[in-house]
């Protein structure tokens, strides 16, 4: 086993997670042109991003409901029903951090996620139970790529960058993460990831 004073620190949305805005919305609206309009003008990416830079449902929520007031109920479940966005485990993952617990690595994780709704989901969710700290960007009104996210993770671990592997699976916030200095890995799949992980020595 390799150095254990070095952590590993994992994204959660599409690496310990998969998560799309569609796997909840396919449910609830059953035309698929209707559904690809929906999620292209009403719930984006773009406009869920602002909650994970802080921005707080109780803004969004009414904001939005006001610029698309035939689309209340959908935007509702945005919030109600969000959990249903992100409900499968990335396959393998979840294995190779019980693994690393196992075998005494710190581990941490570092997310752009929402505050409120991060603290719905992470109670669903046995997993966070095995990571000593959990950065989340809208508590912390930081997101990936902003430097100063990955600064506090510095902190909040006791870490410089080098004592950091970091698997992420956007290219932006792994180029952020190795400009400080960490042992930045983008991330494809469990496999390439247990290779990763092999070669730094945190699993034999």
């Amino acid at each position: 086993m390799g150095d254990v004073t070095k952590a590993v620190v994992f994204d959660v949305g599409r690496v310990l997670f998969h998560w799309q805005l569609r796997s909840l919305f396919e449910k609830i609206i059953e035309n698929e042109v209707e559904l690809d309009w929906f999620l292209s003008n009403v719930i984006t990416e773009e406009w869920h991003f602002q909650h994970d830079q802080g921005v707080t449902l109780g803004e969004m929520l009414p904001a939005r409901i006001a610029e698309f007031p035939d689309q209340a109920l959908r935007i509702a479940s945005y919030a109600a029903r969000f959990n249903e966005t992100a409900s499968a485990p990335v396959d393998g993952v979840h294995t190779i951090v019980k693994r690393l617990h196992e075998g005494c690595v710190p581990l941490f994780c570092l997310t752009n996620f929402g505050g409120e709704l991060f603290a719905q989901f992470s109670q669903e969710h046995a997993i966070f139970d095995l990571f000593e700290d959990i950065i989340v960007s809208g508590i912390e009104k930081i997101a990936k790529p902003d430097p100063r996210i990955y600064e506090l993770v510095e902190q909040r671990s006791g870490r410089r960058g080098d004592a950091l592997f970091f698997t992420d699976d956007n290219p932006d916030n792994v180029a952020a993460a190795k400009a400080r200095g960490w042992d930045a890995h983008l991330f494809t799949d469990a496999a390439q990831l247990e290779a990763q992980l092999l070669g730094a020595g945190f699993l034999a």
